[in-house]
């Protein structure tokens, strides 16, 4: 903000103007490092994208920071003057109307008068509400694509295709990728009764980036039906293949999932793309579509109106969330919706050490960390305000007596300061319980699997008891419980010493010198409520996590700078086709 406001009272129109401009300065820069993708993945530069993610998702507060210490610097106290901000609320829902997304420019205004005031709940005044932000209500016309009709040959039509994606990278055996998403789509359009012609295949027109991976994001046209399509592409020594074709709604969701790294496309229009991927993927919430994008803040205040909205039509109370009860954290849930709220206790029983700003620590260190489709994305949210009367009596005097530093009463309500929402996973030692056993023996592995992929992206999980890890619709094992997460190189995995007489072994505690960075692999079996089946499937693929070898060897690949990918789909094994 100029020098010139400390001289003369700035008028609404001014400060509505200059909220604008800062948004605009903070939407080039987004799409400035956006636009840097491309390049990462031409020449291979995973540290570059890693920088680019954190630098990414850092920007939006730097720039709602660097507004309301500009206000408060150059205003005084004219910064809080409620007035002003009323007709400054009104000028700048005018200058915005013509706006791509311009509820995101709504977001950004509200982020930067809650800051200022302090608001708790909503001030309908001073802020855009989230419950009228309808991102998709007002998108009128179709995201840009490209379309490509089929003339008989599904060779030629994916020829045309790949012919229009191009990096300075040259493609290393076009006709072999050719064939290979050929056959893919000619078995997705085969039934048991007939085979489907496909009309026509339309994408996207932008490339999306995700970390090493570039990806073609579109879907299959028929007469009666839509097949989404997303090609991963991957960039290597001989030049760029197709690494996957990925054809069902699932998979798809998998690849953008709440576990994974936010995409980088760069998007003239944001809503329209997400209005596109929702044809694809129409389980997934609007608001996961917006944050894997890249617009964290959007997708979380969709979050929250898809909340309010909800509470608005459901009848259900939030009530304690299924599985043990943690020390660390209440949990609780609105049974007919799909996520968890997490709220930091006072104070933490034995044997937890850890201190809240550590919790919170490492919360934002898995917000910026390569969650490599295994850590949940929590989202953090302040100063929300629920009717006390939709809350169970169990949960009420829970939180009345855990949470009294984070919560309070006011009037009929219940004020959050601070609590994390996530979704809702089935905690991985209820599944095991009731789940038949080929589906529970699969979960035990994927347990395992979490745990390597993990440990490939420098993440230890500290606490591997199974009430930690959740179980998606997909089946797919997640860890979601950060109070004791830390960086695998910043720990000290050591061989369990042999004891010397059947004293020690009978021993309660450690008879051994244990120091505080120290981890004992060979101890984690016994912790783990697995039966006897579920043990020896776990010992028989993944036996090697259980010791100080596995993870020494891991410490060394990543202190060298080995970068070990973990990808959201199976890689395919290049195949000749034949054409279509």
């Amino acid at each position: 903000m100029s020098g010139s406001l400390q001289n003369t009272a700035p008028t609404a129109g001014d400060c509505a103007l200059r909220i604008l401009d800062a948004f605009a300065r903070y939407n080039a820069e987004f799409r400035a490092i956006t636009r840097r993708a491309p390049v990462r993945f031409d020449n291979r530069d995973t540290r570059g994208s890693h920088h680019d993610a954190v630098e990414r998702i850092e920007l939006y507060d730097r720039f709602v920071n660097q507004t309301v210490t500009e206000f408060r610097q150059t205003m005084g106290e004219a910064a809080l003057d409620r007035e002003l901000w009323r007709h400054i609320h009104g000028e700048f829902a005018a200058r915005i109307l013509a706006l791509p997304d311009p509820e995101f420019t709504k977001t950004f205004f509200s982020s930067i008068s809650r800051r200022l005031f302090g608001t708790v709940g909503v001030a309908p005044d001073l802020e855009f509400v989230a419950t009228d932000l309808d991102p998709l209500a007002n998108i009128h016309s179709a995201v840009g694509t490209h379309t490509y009709a089929n003339h008989g040959s599904l060779s030629l039509l994916f020829e045309d295709l790949l012919g229009d994606v191009r990096f300075r990278s040259p493609w290393r055996d076009l006709d072999r990728s050719i064939a290979h998403i050929a056959a893919e789509v000619r078995d997705a359009l085969r039934t048991r009764s007939e085979r489907r012609e496909a009309e026509r295949i339309e994408v996207l027109s932008p490339v999306f980036y995700q970390i090493t991976r570039a990806y073609v994001v579109g879907r299959i046209v028929g007469r009666d039906f839509v097949i989404p399509l997303v090609v991963a592409l991957k960039n290597t020594d001989g030049g760029v293949l197709v690494d996957a074709v990925i054809l069902s709604e699932n998979d798809i969701s998998i690849v953008f999932s709440f576990t994974r790294s936010y995409f980088h496309v760069d998007l003239e229009r944001v809503g329209e793309a997400v209005a596109f991927l929702k044809t694809i993927m129409p389980r997934k919430p609007v608001s996961e579509l917006f944050t894997v994008l890249g617009r964290a803040k959007q997708g979380k205040t969709e979050r929250y109106r898809e909340l309010m909205h909800h509470l608005d039509h459901a009848a259900d109370k939030f009530e304690h969330a299924a599985g043990d009860r943690g020390l660390v954290m209440v949990c609780f849930t609105l049974p007919s919706f799909d996520v968890v709220f997490k709220v930091i206790r006072d104070r933490f029983a034995y044997p937890k050490t850890v201190l809240r700003e550590e919790v919170l620590a490492k919360y934002q260190m898995v917000f910026i960390h390569d969650r490599a489709g295994r850590l949940v994305d929590a989202q953090e949210f302040r100063r929300l305000r629920f009717p006390r009367s939709r809350f169970s009596p169990e949960l009420l005097e829970e939180l009345r007596g855990e949470t009294g530093q984070t919560v309070h009463e006011d009037g009929t309500d219940l004020v959050f300061d601070h609590l994390y929402i996530e979704r809702r996973m089935t905690p991985l030692n209820l599944y095991l319980r009731s789940a038949p056993a080929a589906d529970a023996e699969r979960a035990v592995l994927d347990y395992g699997q979490c745990i390597r992929d993990l440990a490939y992206t420098n993440i230890f999980p500290g606490d591997l008891l199974l009430k930690n890890f959740g179980v998606t619709r997909h089946g797919r094992v997640i860890f979601y419980d950060y109070d004791e997460l830390c960086q695998v190189t910043d720990c000290t995995f050591r061989d369990l010493p042999q004891a010397t007489n059947p004293e020690d072994e009978m021993r309660g505690e450690a008879w051994f010198y244990v120091g505080e960075s120290d981890v004992f692999p060979e101890t984690f079996i016994n912790f783990l409520s697995f039966d006897d089946v579920q043990r020896a499937a776990l010992l028989r693929m993944h036996g090697e996590i259980l010791t100080a070898g596995f993870w020494r060897a891991v410490q060394q690949r990543l202190r060298e700078g080995e970068l070990v990918e973990v990808l959201p789909y199976q890689p395919h094994r290049i195949r000749v086709a034949s054409s279509l």
